[in-house]
């Protein structure tokens, strides 16, 4: 897959682990190629149905190495080249993705969290918008998500400020799902994972692809794309396995299907 990642699959779940430990898992342009290609393989398997990002060691990702940028460096380029087409990649993914907030996640690592669906923090993990101190605006879609996850007033001086913030800090800020102590950290990201890798699937791509369209239509122009999603999620067979597990009053076992 790449020198720069661990990727796993198993009951499901396709583990994607930021392997540079020793640079607090900082982005290089291989990085970033490595974790877009990574989650297209995850998307197109079949038998992922979600998706973990994590980091090894200490940290999530400290956001962009510096140790390669000189004055010279076009950023804009960067960000066309290296972290556009991840976060493209990632936006196009219809399956759940949850970033595993196992440390710091500062600069582009913090956009790489907001990125994805869902955000885990172990109560070790800490959040800082990094881009103000080097003089630069936060970038890899940062202030395109965040404010939808806690507001323009709070998205604007968490940017401008750019002050560090607590796993219970981003708890209340709704910019986690869930704060989970460091003995319990892997067993409940994986319970976690594989709750939604049990869920229908389809179901779930066709919620997140309605919710990102509810941003640009219309009421009118929304309600007939939601009709269309709704026929779509009618004709599958997690649908039929709902409706027959209820008519039976047991549990469904959803395939993805």
């Amino acid at each position: 897959m790449g020198d720069t990642i661990l990727y796993e699959v198993l009951n499901g779940v396709a583990t994607i682990t930021l392997n540079r430990p020793d640079k607090l898992n900082a982005f290089t342009h291989k990085l970033n190629h490595d974790v877009r290609k990574a989650v297209k393989e995850a998307s197109t398997d079949e038998g992922v149905r979600a998706i973990v990002i994590t980091g090894a060691g200490r940290a999530f990702c400290s956001g962009q190495d510096l140790s390669g940028v000189d004055e010279s460096i076009d950023h804009g380029e960067v960000l066309r080249n290296s972290y556009g087409p991840m976060v493209k990649e990632i936006d196009r993914c219809e399956k759940p993705i949850i970033a595993a907030v196992n440390g710091v996640a500062a600069g582009a690592g913090f956009s790489l969290a907001i990125a994805c669906d869902f955000r885990l923090a172990s109560e070790k993990a800490s959040f800082l918008e990094a881009f103000i101190h080097v003089g630069l605006i936060p970038d890899a879609a940062n202030l395109y998500n965040l404010p939808k996850i806690v507001g323009h007033a709070k998205a604007l001086e968490l940017a401008i400020l750019g002050e560090k913030i607590s796993a219970e800090q981003a708890k209340e800020l709704n910019l986690v799902t869930k704060v989970i102590p460091e003995a319990e950290w892997n067993q409940e990201v994986r319970k976690f994972a594989e709750r939604l890798a049990s869920m229908p699937t389809k179901a779930i791509g066709l919620i997140k692809r309605n919710m990102k369209a509810g941003w640009q239509m219309d009421l009118h122009d929304y309600l007939e794309k939601e009709a269309y999603g709704q026929r779509i999620a009618g004709l599958t067979k997690d649908h039929h396995e709902g409706v027959q597990a209820f008519l039976n009053k047991r549990k469904p076992e959803f395939q993805g299907q």
